[in-house]
């Protein structure tokens, strides 16, 4: 009986697990969002009593400043936290583990359930499904009207005009509001979800993949539209994407993420003239290249992506890097700024 409650004391505990081991940064009013060693992870549980033997490491100590009306693309492979990341800034994913974020200069964290209902109609995201995110029982103009009328935006008398206001700025006509979402092809429901984010006025927008389950032409017309709509409307944008020619269109800065970390950050023409981190070169080499008589020198990664539950010490990404040393696999790098506005977590890289 007593170890029961001894585990139960742990377990709680473990639900409660916060680091903050992290210097406090202070707000610049010139940054939207300010994101500072971010951490998030989740609990892996095992055994009858269901106790925590360990953590996946999902976001790893991510930092990053994002300006009024710009771009931040966030690239790297499937798993390495991208989605985590938007979500955890969001308040989506429960409690943060460690680290800021601050909107506004406020932190995100620190809110009362009342004002973070508030600061909700502020931050908003677009999911990468589209299908699955639209509710299949209710139709487009309620879907997109709904969150309006719970934040009561707008006077009821003027709800019908506004919504159809919103729709015909994300390309979609008064007479879709009385359709559902499967009457609708891929592309028009994106549209829908872009209007439903956008229908409360928001400063910031998280895009998470947008436009990876649409058709090559498709994707122009979402990522146009999210163009005009942020020189319309001066929306900042963290777009989350695989895809890097989507991503050298559209971002003004660019994050690489590999396995919860941000291994080298900068404005978008420096990172693709001159990506710097071994991991960087090796994505940008499978960009494919529409010419048949250029040849680019493919970099081939050996071994697998290691488990966030247990990433290598050091370096996380000397087991596959060509270029690890000793010193890599016993220390962690430190962020270096090689170029201005240019920063790299590399060993390559220390003065």
């Amino acid at each position: 009986m007593a170890e029961n409650k001894s585990e139960k004391k742990a377990e709680k505990k473990d639900k409660l697990f916060i680091d903050d081991s992290y210097t406090p940064v202070e707000y610049d009013p010139q940054y939207i969002l300010m994101v500072n060693n971010l951490k998030k992870y989740f609990p892996i549980k095992d055994g009858l009593i269901s106790r925590t033997v360990g953590y996946v490491k999902a976001v790893d100590g991510v930092t990053f400043n994002l300006k009024r009306g710009t771009t931040m693309g966030l690239v790297g492979e499937s798993g390495c936290g991208k989605t985590t990341a938007g979500r955890t800034i969001l308040r989506l994913s429960g409690e943060k583990t460690g680290g800021q974020v601050l909107f506004n200069g406020r932190e995100v964290y620190d809110l009362t359930n009342k004002e973070m209902r508030a600061m909700r109609t502020k931050m908003q995201i677009i999911f990468q499904d589209p299908f699955s995110s639209l509710s299949p029982r209710m139709p487009v103009g309620e879907i997109i009207g709904e969150a309006v009328r719970e934040h009561n935006l707008v006077p009821k008398g003027e709800f019908s005009d506004y919504v159809d206001q919103v729709m015909d700025n994300c390309g979609l006509q008064p007479f879709h509001k009385d359709r559902y979402p499967h009457e609708f092809s891929g592309g028009q429901r994106q549209r829908i979800c872009i209007a439903r984010a956008l229908a409360l006025n928001p400063e910031f927008v998280v895009c998470d993949e947008p436009v990876s389950a649409l058709d090559v032409s498709i994707q122009a017309q979402i990522i146009n539209l999210l163009k005009d709509l942020q020189e319309k409307y001066k929306l900042t944008y963290l777009f989350i994407s695989h895809d890097l020619s989507v991503v050298e269109h559209i971002s003004d800065v660019v994050g690489v993420m590999y396995l919860g970390s941000l291994v080298e950050y900068g404005d978008t023409t420096d990172i693709f003239r001159n990506p710097l981190h071994p991991y960087t070169k090796a994505l940008f080499s499978a960009i494919p290249i529409p010419d048949p008589t250029v040849h680019r020198n493919r970099i081939v990664l050996e071994g697998s992506v290691p488990s966030p539950a247990n990433p290598p010490s050091g370096c996380k990404f000397h087991t596959r890097c060509p270029y690890a040393t000793a010193r890599c696999s016993e220390e962690a790098p430190c962020q270096r700024e090689v170029e201005p506005g240019h920063y790299v977590v590399c060993h390559l890289f220390d003065k």
